[in-house]
């Protein structure tokens, strides 16, 4: 997923400090839940940048988790769910500095490295400190591999143990090998970011949405119904992503899915209504209890419980 968008403003909003403590819902708030969200600061002296990133590769001199929260409450979102930017590597500390500073807000997605010795203690450390999951990348050649030699399976059984999830950031090729780990770890939580990635071309191949929904058949298995901005025709409504989500939501139920925007690269290219409105008022095939499931109840059992 290329993300080389241009700065459309809409990121101008007035900035608190990032010590801000943010206020909690009240009583008759909607209480959504926007799961996959990346965040980071400009301050490179305490948070510095991973080796071989430099300032040239962000999109955004920073994006605060104030920024989001104002681009989200008039939307009814007021939980969040940060995922571990690749700006800063396997280093999670800004994360979870803000996850700190708003527990009640904020869960997080954490990137480790899966060889790392003591993989285990690391990963109950970090979910003592509010991570609930780890992302996975298999957008290549070597991530499948990766999958398929064993070298993830420390992370995928202690994931299970700990009921944390695995993320998999997932290019639609590589649908079927993960089934092969799924079937393997079958007591891990598995959510596979932006609907597979399917439709990043222009087009919805008919072939890797049933590898998509197949998936369906590990009842361990999640999907984000997410990043709309980057599939299919990319503009909003969204509308003829309808089918597609259609078909999903057959498959896995709403219990096992979850809308999200991933922010802030949606509000780069359309405003951050258009991606929860689609869930909220156009898929006529959603009741309402379905609604409440994909736009807050799944994250909420899997992150926040």
């Amino acid at each position: 997923m290329k993300r080389r968008y241009f700065f459309q403003g809409a990121l101008a909003v007035p900035l608190a400090l990032s010590s801000y403590r943010f206020r909690a819902a009240t009583e008759g708030e909607a209480k959504y839940i926007d799961p996959h969200v990346h965040i980071w600061t400009d301050d490179f002296k305490k948070y510095p940048l991973a080796s071989g990133t430099t300032r040239a590769d962000m999109e955004l001199p920073h994006f605060l988790p104030e920024q989001i929260l104002n681009h989200a409450r008039p939307s009814g979102v007021n939980r969040v769910v940060l995922v571990q930017m690749s700006y800063y590597g396997t280093d999670n500390s800004y994360m979870l500095d803000m996850i700190a500073q708003n527990p009640t807000i904020f869960r997080g997605i954490a990137i480790i490295d899966p060889n790392a010795p003591n993989l285990g203690r690391a990963m109950a450390d970090l979910k003592s400190k509010g991570i609930r999951g780890f992302r996975v990348p298999l957008v290549d050649q070597a991530g499948e591999a990766a999958l398929r030699s064993g070298k993830l399976d420390v992370l995928f059984r202690t994931a299970g143990i700990e009921r944390l999830a695995v993320c998999p950031l997932i290019n639609p090729d590589y649908l079927e090998a993960l089934a092969v780990i799924c079937d393997r770890f079958p007591q891990t939580p598995v959510v596979i970011d932006h609907l597979g990635r399917i439709g990043m071309s222009g087009r919805i191949d008919e072939y890797q949405v049933r590898n998509l929904c197949a998936l369906a058949r590990f009842s361990q298995v999640r999907v984000k119904v997410s990043a709309f901005y980057a599939l299919g025709e990319k503009r909003p409504p969204h509308l003829d992503l309808r089918d597609l989500i259609r078909r999903v939501h057959y498959a896995f139920g709403s219990r096992r899915l979850m809308w999200a925007s991933d922010c802030p690269f949606q509000i780069l290219r359309e405003p951050y209504e258009a991606s929860v409105g689609l869930i909220r008022d156009r898929l006529d095939f959603l009741s309402a209890e379905d609604k409440e499931w994909l736009l807050r109840r799944t994250a909420e059992e899997l992150f926040f419980s």
